[in-house]
């Protein structure tokens, strides 16, 4: 593979889905496959052209080669660390009916939240031209935190561009344990990625639209607001660029944010200006919510240029 322009790191999981819609209770199929926001990021920049490298633990089990084996067929550089003394994560997602997903996650001790800064090899991420992070990993454990931090910091020392994408999870900690923790590494990012209510958690006592400028003035240079089926926002200093969404039919909403991210970087990389970057952003978004999956229906960029030359039309609010 060639030399990455993005590298990303966070814990990789399986993923069993049920196959029709109902509860668990009485589910009689799953479907397996794999899924963690690090990873579908870095599988929709694959397929988007990016050359892209991610990193987790996973355990020395048959899921964990599955998770490796799926990254490696979708074009991902993968540095898998195979740890013999706990198993990889699963999460099981349902739809208790036709308009909701419930997904319900067992990675207590699991092998990817075992990452720690000695995992990173030399030179990996200083050899790349962007650091792609999430919130969830900081949350997984002491060790992961510390792992992220690492990379933040060689990241900043090598010139790459630090992006940060909130990616709240409350099963890993309350709003008040996670802020302080989420905002220190928002406030070293370049670029960061929220909706209003992640935004809320960083600076519990700001506005949403003060929140933005705080960061701005701890040094990040965008921050991207998304807006859901409204679009998003890029608020540079004093200056906010605005792009709305796409009108379709939602099957699956899981993924939606992680498609963007894909979108929005891959756009970023390709030397796009900021409205291309952001109709990039919304439409990988949208196309993510057309297909029940974390990741499957990421597009190609034949795909994205189907879709935007199509019948989706953008959401005029």
């Amino acid at each position: 593979m060639t030399r990455p322009s993005v590298v990303t790191l966070g814990e990789t999981m399986a993923l069993a889905r049920t196959t029709e819609v109902g509860s668990l209770r009485h589910a009689s199929e799953l479907r397996l496959g794999i899924g963690g926001a690090e990873s579908n990021v870095a599988i929709g920049l694959a397929r988007l052209g990016a050359a892209v490298s991610w990193l987790g633990r996973v355990g020395d089990d048959s899921l964990g080669e599955r998770v490796a084996r799926e990254l490696r067929g979708e074009g991902v550089d993968v540095r898998a660390v195979i740890d013999a003394d706990a198993p990889t994560g699963l999460m099981v997602k349902e739809k208790p009916s036709v308009s909701s997903t419930a997904v319900h996650y067992y990675r207590a001790g699991s092998a990817g939240s075992r990452l720690s800064a000695s995992d990173l090899p030399d030179g990996w991420v200083e050899g790349a031209a962007l650091l792609h992070i999430t919130g969830i990993t900081p949350l997984l454990s002491e060790s992961a935190r510390g792992a992220v931090h690492a990379a933040v910091d060689r990241a900043k020392a090598s010139g790459a561009t630090v992006s940060f994408d909130i990616n709240y999870r409350s099963a890993l900690g309350s709003a008040a344990v996670a802020g302080p923790v989420l905002r220190e590494i928002a406030e070293r990012a370049d670029i960061v990625f929220g909706g209003a209510e992640e935004f809320g958690i960083l600076y519990p006592d700001a506005s949403a639209d003060e929140s933005p400028a705080l960061l701005h003035a701890a040094g990040c240079a965008a921050v991207v607001v998304k807006l859901g089926p409204k679009g998003a926002a890029v608020h540079l200093g004093d200056r906010v660029v605005a792009s709305p969404g796409f009108v379709i039919d939602v099957v699956d909403t899981v993924g939606a944010g992680d498609a963007f991210v894909a979108g929005y970087l891959s756009a970023l990389l390709d030397g796009a200006d900021l409205d291309a970057v952001l109709r990039r952003a919304n439409a990988c978004g949208a196309m993510a919510c057309l297909v029940p999956g974390d990741w499957e229906a990421a597009p190609t960029l034949r795909e994205l240029e189907r879709f935007l030359v199509g019948d989706a039309d953008p959401v005029r609010r």
